[in-house]
């Protein structure tokens, strides 16, 4: 799962143009929104949908689930893998 955490770590750092990181920068265990990496509630709209174009996984907004999937890289990882089937 380190290569789909790096991956994740990429898409992150490109869709939000955090300039200046890198994939290295992001624990695979810190909050990615509050007091981790300081994400919002837009970021996490335009991380949705870059993870919706580029894995194919299905997303429900209303769902409360997905707080517990968006937490960190690592839940976001795990979540993408159990809707691939892997």
């Amino acid at each position: 799962m380190d290569s789909l955490s790096n991956e994740i770590k990429t898409l992150i750092i490109d869709t939000l143009n955090l300039e200046g990181m890198s994939p290295e920068d992001i624990d695979e265990q810190t909050a990615l929104f509050g007091d981790g990496l300081g994400l919002d509630s837009i970021d996490a709209l335009e991380l949705g949908l870059a993870l919706k174009n580029h894995y194919g996984v299905v997303m429900s907004a209303e769902s409360g689930e997905m707080r517990q999937h968006f937490y960190s890289v690592e839940t976001l990882a795990t979540f993408i893998s159990v809707q691939r089937g892997e």
